[in-house]
């Protein structure tokens, strides 16, 4: 599983058409992350003024329509996350049967991403 951050309403909006983020349109691709722990370190980097609840979409890449290329972060990789780091990368938009399940963001006293709990 790769996961993906989306705010849930925006995960909502459309929920009979493929998922395809700002991100697509903007650099040709949807973002990702291989693990929980990258997961969180994207949070704290860039989501910590999302509209919450923030979710972490689990995509069975296997069940994927679209290509997926694992890459070196540009221009780096966030804080708290290895150098080495390969992030998945969707380039098209994502099947919905592909999302098998989403976890939300937990966030501590000071709005630091600290762990992802089952949604149900």
């Amino acid at each position: 599983m790769i996961l993906h951050l989306v705010p849930l309403d925006d995960w909502l909006r459309d929920p009979d058409r493929p998922y395809a983020p700002a991100s697509l349109a903007q650099e040709g691709f949807v973002h990702c992350s291989p693990d929980e722990a990258t997961t969180l370190a994207v949070a704290n980097a860039f989501y910590r003024d999302a509209v919450r609840p923030l979710m972490a979409l689990l995509i069975d890449e296997a069940a994927l329509d679209a290509e997926l290329v694992f890459e070196a972060a540009a221009p780096a990789p966030p804080p708290g996350s290895p150098g080495a780091t390969l992030f998945p990368h969707i380039y098209g938009r994502v099947n919905r049967s592909a999302v098998a399940g989403m976890m939300e963001v937990q966030w501590d006293e000071d709005g630091k991403a600290v762990g992802l709990a089952l949604w149900s």
